[in-house]
């Protein structure tokens, strides 16, 4: 079957709860027809993550503390690194062969403090 993916959802509000991210890094977002700038890749880590996963298969704890999210913003922002931020209205799809990539769009990145 194609296309399966456009009837999933990703609800990035309640994953983001109990989470903090810390800024490592920008880059800019190129169109790879034209090469000209579309916006802005905003990398990140999840410093914080109190959300309740529940326990593996293996009876270990689920975390992803420390997991990197890339967020993309469609303009050009200058956001410096090791700063907390907060993505706002964040669009988010999973992928990946086993269904565990995340590609997640921002409107814009808000800078909350330095660490």
């Amino acid at each position: 079957m194609k296309k399966l993916s456009k009837f999933t959802s990703f609800d990035f509000e309640a994953f983001s709860e109990g989470k903090k991210y810390l800024s490592t890094g920008i880059q800019p977002m190129k169109d790879p027809e034209t090469g000209n700038r579309t916006g802005t890749k905003v990398a990140s880590v999840i410093i914080k993550d109190r959300t309740d996963y529940g326990i593996s298969e293996d009876g270990t704890k689920v975390s992803n503390l420390f997991e990197k999210i890339v967020f993309k913003v469609p303009k050009i922002i200058d956001i410096p690194i090791n700063v907390e931020i907060i993505p706002i209205n964040p669009v988010a799809k999973v992928w990946g062969e086993f269904q565990n990539q995340l590609s997640v769009r921002a409107d814009d990145i808000q800078v909350v403090s330095k660490q």
